[in-house]
C-alpha cells in the first residue's frame, strides 16, 4: 500500500472502521502490552509474495483493536507531529455476538475472527514494527471463554493479545480523537459506542488544556463504560424491524445506565455555562454523517472532523428511523453488515444528546488505533528526550 502523509493532524493520516463499511481494507494497528520487547512471529511457507526488505527511515509501529463487532489493524511511522500510514486491515467479524445472551464466544465467531487474525498476523510479519501493541476489548472480557480464546490465538496464530480494562479503552479513544477537540472548548463529551460496551469521558478544560496530544486523558474530569453496545442492544430489543416504540425503550434503557455518571449534573450545568461540545467516534456517527451529508459512498475524508449541528442529528435520525431494513441493508453508508446494528447504536447517541445536549456534535472516524499509536510514539519521544536532551553542564 502506497504510504499516506499525515501532518499535525491525524485526520489526514487514520483511517478507521467507516471505511471498511464501504467495503475497503483500510490501515488499522496491533500491539501487546506496553510493546516493549513484542516479536512477530519469524517467516513461515508462504502462498504469496512477500514484502521486501523496508529502508530504515524511523521505527515502526503497529496497533490492533479487536472489539465486539470489528478487527482493525493498523501500521504506521512517526512523521512530524502526526504518523504516516503504511498498511492496515478492517473486517466486521462480530466476535461478540450472542455473548449477551449465552455468557460465552461462540463458534462461528471465534472461526470468524480466526481467519481476520491471520491476515492481521501476516501484515506484521510482513512489516515487522519496531514497537506495537494488540488489544481485546469487551466481548473478550465478557465471555466466559474469552481468555480461553486468546490462548488459542496465541498458540494457534502467534500473536498475543492483552484485554484492556475499560479505563484503558475510553483514556485510548479520548487520545487518539483529541486533536478534533476545538481549541475554545473548555471542556467536551467525548463518547465511543462499540459493539459491547460505550465508554464516555468529560474532558473539562478550565484549569488548562494538555499541549501534547498524547496526554489529553490528563483532562478526564469523569468517565463512565456503559455495558450496552450495538451488538447487545440489538439482542436485547431487535434491530431489523425498529418502530418509534422499540426505539424509545432502547433510549429508556440506555439512559438508565447514563444516571450512573459521575458528575452528572455538573456537566449539564458546565454545558450551560461554558463552550463545550460531544465529540463521537463510532460507525453510529461516522454512518449518521454520510447520511447527512447524502454520500453514495462512504468518504473518510469528508466525515472526518464534520460538524453537525442539533438539528442536523434530528433530521437524520428521523430519516433512518422511517428506513426499512431492506433500504438500510442497500444504502452505501450503511450496508448488510451494519444494517441491523445502526439504529441500536442511534439509540445509543440519542440517550447521550437528551442527557447531556449541546449543539454541536463532532464526528471522528478515528479511535483506539490512533490512541495506541499516539502513545507508542509519544513515549518514545519522550524517552529519547530524557536519554540525549539534556546538555551537560559547562559543556562537558
Amino acid at each position: 500500500m502506497k504510504e499516506t502523509d499525515v501532518t499535525d493532524s491525524i485526520r489526514s493520516a487514520a483511517v478507521s472502521a467507516a471505511s471498511a463499511d464501504a467495503g475497503l481494507h483500510v490501515p488499522s494497528g496491533s500491539v501487546r502490552g506496553q510493546g516493549a520487547g513484542a516479536t512477530v512471529p519469524g517467516p513461515e511457507p508462504r502462498t504469496h509474495k512477500t514484502a521486501p526488505p523496508r529502508r530504515h527511515r524511523g521505527p515502526l509501529y503497529a496497533a490492533l483493536d479487536l472489539g465486539t463487532n470489528n478487527c482493525r489493524l493498523l501500521i504506521a511511522r512517526p512523521h512530524d507531529h502526526g504518523f504516516r500510514v503504511l498498511d492496515g486491515f478492517t473486517r466486521i467479524v462480530r466476535l461478540g455476538e450472542g455473548v449477551s445472551v449465552t455468557g460465552r464466544l461462540s463458534d462461528a465467531a471465534m472461526e470468524r475472527t480466526m481467519e481476520a487474525l491471520r491476515q492481521c498476523r501476516n501484515k506484521l510479519r510482513d512489516h515487522q514494527p519496531d514497537r506495537m501493541r494488540l488489544i481485546a476489548t469487551e466481548a473478550c472480557r465478557a465471555a466466559e471463554n474469552g481468555v480461553a480464546f486468546l490462548e488459542r490465538v496465541r498458540e494457534e496464530i502467534g500473536i498475543d493479545l492483552e484485554i484492556v480494562d475499560r479505563r484503558t479503552e475510553a483514556e485510548l479513544a479520548v487520545t487518539g480523537c483529541a486533536d478534533l477537540i476545538e481549541e475554545t472548548a473548555q471542556g467536551a463529551l467525548m463518547f465511543d459506542i462499540g459493539g459491547g460496551s460505550s465508554e464516555l469521558a468529560w474532558l473539562d478544560f478550565r484549569g488548562g488544556r494538555p499541549r501534547i496530544q498524547g496526554r489529553m486523558s490528563a483532562s478526564i474530569r469523569s468517565w463512565q463504560s456503559l455495558p450496552v453496545g450495538v451488538v447487545s442492544i440489538a439482542e436485547k430489543f431487535g434491530g431489523v424491524d425498529v418502530t418509534p416504540d422499540v426505539f424509545e425503550a432502547m433510549v429508556n434503557y440506555v439512559a438508565e445506565h447514563l444516571r450512573q455518571f459521575r458528575g452528572r449534573e455538573k456537566l449539564r450545568q458546565m454545558i450551560g455555562t461554558h463552550p463545550v461540545h460531544l465529540i463521537g467516534t463510532s460507525g453510529t456517527v461516522t454512518t449518521l454523517a454520510g447520511l447527512h451529508l447524502g454520500l453514495e459512498r462512504y468518504e473518510r475524508q469528508k466525515v472526518d472532523g464534520l460538524w453537525m449541528r442539533r438539528e442536523q442529528v434530528d433530521d437524520t435520525m428521523r430519516v433512518l428511523l422511517g428506513m426499512s431494513f431492506e433500504r438500510r441493508v442497500a444504502h452505501p453508508c450503511i450496508g448488510k453488515d451494519r444494517a441491523d446494528l445502526v439504529l441500536p447504536g442511534c439509540a445509543i447517541f440519542e440517550a447521550i444528546r437528551r442527557e447531556w445536549p449541546t449543539e454541536r456534535v463532532r464526528v471522528a472516524d478515528r479511535g483506539l488505533r490512533e490512541g495506541i499509536l499516539i502513545s507508542l510514539m509519544d513515549a518514545d519521544r519522550v524517552h529519547k528526550r530524557g536519554r540525549f536532551g539534556r546538555r551537560r553542564p559547562n559543556g562537558q
